[in-house]
């Protein structure tokens, strides 16, 4: 019968890589202890210390980032359905001259 995968929840991933970060113990010893594979929590630790400035960072600056990318998306958009337009304007231009 085939082994169930266990699917670590995001407090027990947060945990190791925390353990990681500090290293009081090998990552191979963690690795043996909470039996993950190494590679794994090199992985988790990498992205702890990546997202780890964000935590820090001011709400009012991740609400212009927010802000930011919203504008973005709704000028996106804006330019789709502008080349949208265009395109059904050739296509009716075109059908005229067959």
């Amino acid at each position: 019968m085939a082994r169930r995968r266990n699917r670590p929840d995001a407090g027990f991933k947060a945990k190791i890589a925390l353990a990681a970060v500090k290293e009081a113990k090998t990552v191979s010893e963690l690795a043996s202890q909470y039996e993950v594979h190494p590679t794994q929590i090199h992985r988790w630790k990498r992205q702890l210390l990546e997202q780890i400035e964000g935590i820090f960072s001011s709400p009012r600056s991740r609400s212009q980032e927010t802000q930011d990318q919203e504008a973005l998306v709704a000028e996106l958009y804006e330019q789709i359905g502008r080349l949208k337009m265009e395109l059904e304007w050739l296509k009716k231009k075109a059908a005229q001259f067959e």
